[in-house]
């Protein structure tokens, strides 16, 4: 028995207004992606692939860690388009050899009113071979189950988005205006030798 979940999510962030404009840090995939996920989950393939290491998830009866290769794609506009490489379902073979995983995203600077918003949105889908073990149970019940699942994880990652992206451009904005006085004075140091 095959099954499809599928989630959506969209974001809208108020940018809070910076030195240096949103674009260009928008421009440094890395700094993304560490805004989307914790930094002991990423592992940096090169310079816009990365694979994620998500938290083990609960479904059904089974214990599942979802692990994804995405591709960041930045434009000079400061847009991001995200989609997925690769993937595995580390937990269980049977469905991990059944397994495909799409997901496809964007994020964008918009101006509103004099204001700068960030708007995005992400498209998960995963198609699946339902273990044997489950062909009894109502193929409605294992969808809710899905959809349920995928929807939580773009949840926990909007939550961490919202939260992180704006605290990590914050920092990041202020530091290339203000480099680090310990660079500063080194630099005056040197220069007078």
């Amino acid at each position: 028995m095959r099954a499809t979940f599928t989630a959506s999510q969209s974001v809208s962030i108020l940018v809070p207004t910076a030195a240096v404009p949103i674009q260009h840090y928008l421009r440094q995939p890395q700094r993304l992606v560490q805004a989307l996920t914790e930094p002991s989950q990423i592992e940096t393939l090169n310079e816009h692939c990365y694979r994620l290491k998500l938290k083990p998830r609960q479904f059904l009866m089974f214990n599942l860690q979802p692990t994804v290769d995405i591709q960041l794609q930045p434009k000079p506009d400061g847009t991001v388009f995200l989609t997925s490489n690769t993937c595995e379902l580390r937990g269980i073979d049977f469905v991990n050899q059944r397994f495909r995983l799409a997901l496809e995203g964007v994020l964008s600077p918009q101006s509103k009113e004099g204001q700068t918003y960030l708007e995005g949105q992400a498209d998960l889908e995963v198609q699946v071979d339902i273990p044997p073990i489950l062909w009894m149970t109502p193929k409605a019940i294992i969808e809710t189950t899905g959809n349920g699942l995928l929807k939580s994880i773009l949840m926990t990652v909007k939550q961490r988005l919202v939260y992180q992206l704006v605290l990590d451009y914050q920092q990041w904005a202020f530091t290339e205006v203000n480099p680090p006085v310990a660079i500063q004075s080194l630099s005056l140091n040197s220069s007078s030798i």
